[in-house]
């Protein structure tokens, strides 16, 4: 679909840096072979409206017989999202499901009351070398939602709305904004979109939700007449009219928010809840292991192994 200009016919721009919030430096950790950067949680800002866990994956290079290996692991209370740039993962949970995912689709997986899942590289793509470049993030569940069954859901890439012209190209993942709608199902108001622009280009950010941020994964983009690089997260105030602008290489980013939630979320480990004593039990569940008549079982076909409680 070509991008309307009757959505943004003047393109205002924020005159004042003021008008963002936070930046955040994302937290740069060594998973062997390849690195994680974490935006979110942050000390400053743990979530931007329902997202709560925001990290980027890689770009990595394999070589042959390498790749990624994420044993499985429990989540409750949160949905996790895996968008790629560059790869492909091959998921497994405890609900069945066996799925690949590849650049421009979505894997939705909502832990709810319990899931368990692992994602690794396909035997396939190890056998020759290969590269890895995406982000995951997860959302936190609105509180009467918490303690609903597991689910999972993929949408491939024409699936997804995709709005281009002007020198931007935007693929909405989840939720809605710039007048379209993903077909991924959300239990709260969201925006989440791949963000492609060339060198100069201009994307207004919506403004008709209550949190928003970016997220520049390439390139970089200029705000109120500053420049922010590649690896940086912006928090934006409530309701101020924002326009951001592709720097010279252009850009790729991530934007993002939605409907903040009724308060704020304990974190602990891979799990997320409005109350300790959840987490408490999840964690006592996981560590009694066991997989045939437990809270948590093992995703089919990827039985041998799993990353204890730590």
């Amino acid at each position: 679909m070509s991008w309307n200009p009757a959505l943004d016919p003047t393109l205002p721009d924020s005159t004042n840096l003021d008008a963002i919030e936070t930046v955040i430096v994302p937290r740069a950790r060594d998973l062997g072979g390849f690195e994680v950067r974490r935006a979110l949680p942050a000390p400053r800002r743990q979530m931007v409206g329902p997202f709560i866990f925001f990290d980027q994956a890689g770009p990595a290079e394999f070589i042959t017989g390498s790749g990624v290996d994420v044993r499985p692991h429990p989540h409750i209370g949160l949905g996790t999202v895996t968008y790629l740039y560059k790869g492909e993962f091959e998921h497994r949970d405890s609900l069945g499901t066996h799925q690949m995912i590849y650049p421009g689709e979505v894997n939705w997986m909502v832990a709810g009351n319990g899931v368990t899942h692992s994602e690794r590289t396909s035997k396939e793509t190890r056998k020759a070398p290969s590269n890895l470049f995406g982000i995951q993030t997860w959302i936190a569940l609105p509180e009467d939602r918490e303690d609903d069954p597991a689910m999972f859901e993929h949408h491939g890439k024409d699936a997804l709305p995709l709005l281009e012209g002007e020198g931007k190209e935007v693929r909405l993942i989840l939720g809605n904004a710039w007048g379209e709608r993903a077909p991924v199902s959300m239990m709260s108001e969201t925006f989440y979109a791949d963000v492609v622009l060339q060198a100069g280009a201009k994307l207004p950010m919506p403004d008709d939700h209550e949190d928003r941020g970016l997220y520049v994964s390439e390139g970089s983009v200029v705000i109120a007449g500053d420049t922010f690089e590649a690896g940086r997260m912006m928090v934006f105030r409530p309701g101020d009219a924002i326009t951001v602008t592709a720097g010279p290489r252009g850009a790729r980013l991530m934007a993002l928010g939605g409907e903040t939630m009724n308060g704020p979320r304990h974190i602990w480990w891979n799990f997320v809840s409005s109350s300790k004593e959840k987490i408490e039990e999840a964690k006592q569940a996981w560590a009694d292991g066991d997989w045939e008549h437990g809270r948590f079982q093992l995703p089919p076909g990827d039985t041998g192994e799993f990353i204890p409680l730590p």
